[in-house]
């Protein structure tokens, strides 16, 4: 018999380009319980940009025995990191571990690569955010420890309207115990 709560992991291929993007939107809607509306009402990524990462194979999905996505997570090369851009898990899948999952698929193709460190950027109060991570390994860089292109990260982020100040940038080393909580 099946399980029905099995999942698989893999590179995301062109078709899913939509579904990555309907995942986002449904994650998304998480932020407003906790006062962050923008978020919650913030376009899904671009169609084009999806389709980029896909064909760069810089997005991993998690996928359940019937073949439906159910999380994905994005992540770039980013000067000897890798940096995890985003990750969503749909509400009803949320609670089963396919983010830190999703984090460990990351940092293997990150040793594979010769990549010594994971870097993420996330809000610092918000549960599934940074107190999430921490528990995944991460710890925070202090912002006078940002390096020009995390700077540049922050800028961008600024420029579409993030509140900075309720945001870190957080780090594991690849060779990092997989996820303990």
């Amino acid at each position: 018999m099946l399980d029905p709560f099995a999942i698989s992991y893999r590179f995301a291929v062109p078709d899913e380009a939509e579904v990555v993007r309907a995942i986002e939107y449904e994650a998304a809607q998480r932020f407003a319980t906790v006062g962050l509306t923008g978020i919650a009402d913030a376009r899904p990524m671009n169609a084009d940009f999806v389709r980029r990462k896909i064909e760069a194979s810089e997005i991993i999905v998690a996928v359940n025995n019937i073949g439906n996505c159910v999380a994905f997570v994005t992540f770039a090369l980013l000067a000897k990191r890798f940096y995890i851009e985003e990750l969503d898990v749909l509400t009803t899948w949320s609670g089963r571990r396919i983010g830190a999952r999703l984090i460990d698929e990351v940092a293997v193709l990150a040793r594979q690569a010769g990549v010594q460190q994971l870097v993420l950027s996330t809000f610092r109060d918000v549960p599934w955010n940074a107190p999430y991570y921490r528990r995944l390994g991460f710890s925070v860089i202090e912002s006078e420890r940002l390096d020009a292109k995390l700077r540049a990260i922050r800028a961008a982020h600024v420029a579409r309207g993030l509140d900075e100040t309720k945001r870190v940038f957080m780090c594991r080393d690849v060779t990092a115990a997989g996820a303990t909580g």
